[in-house]
């Protein structure tokens, strides 16, 4: 509550005084200013959307690099490593425009006459990229359970799949919550440069309102507040499912 009062008295200050402040441009009391006001909040929903689908889709492939990652054999092994440094090493930036410029052309010459919209074109990109964090995460959370539940659960008759599904992974998922809400957030601030290509969230909304009414610092100041509420929101919610989940030591 302290950051909100924090932000509005900055906003009221900044708003009374004399100057080329142009706040009327997202004055809610005003129909041009309600206007710009609901233009910029209806990305929300494709930015959540967006960050959502790319989480989901980042634990499902870090999940099936990280278990190979961790097998005794260094040929089982060796692929996943090449792929967590490889991915990690490539700016998100470049790797979208690859992604939605050159993957269909990639296709294209394999046979598979594919085109990819702004965005599924975030989607992959966003996903790839944040997949190979998540493997290093769900790698440590695994190997910080104690080698005596792997072989107790032996003892009992499971093999492998059993005992990752029943025994480490509930207890992994515990320890690794924190991080892993960490990734989603660091997701959806990198949903920003989903506006590069043309997708309609919350920053390319706020890029085409400033070419319109020519007053960038007001907007992209509501743009800071758009994702500092729908950061919040998710921690307070991971908070909570910590709190749930037993996550949270302190409690």
């Amino acid at each position: 509550m302290k950051r909100f009062a924090l932000l509005g008295a900055f906003l009221f200050l900044t708003g009374c005084a004399s100057g080329n402040w142009g706040w009327y441009v997202i004055d809610p009391t005003t129909p041009n200013g309600l206007s710009n006001i609901k233009f910029l909040l209806n990305g929300f929903g494709a930015t959540i959307l967006l960050s959502v689908i790319a989480a989901v889709l980042s634990m499902i492939i870090g999940l099936l690099v990280a278990l190979p990652g961790m097998s005794s054999n260094r040929w089982i092994r060796l692929p996943s490593r090449i792929y967590i440094e490889f991915v990690r090493a490539i700016p998100l930036l470049p790797m979208l425009f690859w992604v939605f410029y050159g993957l269909p052309v990639v296709l294209k010459s394999m046979g598979f006459s594919v085109s990819i919209d702004a965005f599924w074109g975030a989607i992959i990109t966003l996903a790839i990229s944040d997949s190979a964090f998540t493997a290093e995460i769900y790698r440590s959370g695994i190997q910080s359970i104690n080698k005596g539940q792997t072989e107790a659960a032996k003892t009992v008759g499971l093999n492998y799949s059993q005992t990752m599904r029943y025994v480490i992974l509930p207890q992994a998922i515990k320890r690794i919550l924190p991080p892993l809400a960490n990734q989603f957030i660091y997701i959806v601030k990198m949903s920003a440069f989903a506006s590069v290509i043309g997708m309609q969230e919350l920053t390319r909304r706020a890029n085409e309102l400033v070419v319109t009414e020519y007053r960038p610092l007001e907007i992209y100041s509501l743009l800071i507040l758009e994702y500092l509420v729908l950061v919040l929101i998710i921690s307070f919610f991971v908070r909570w499912l910590e709190r749930k989940m037993g996550s949270d030591e302190s409690r």
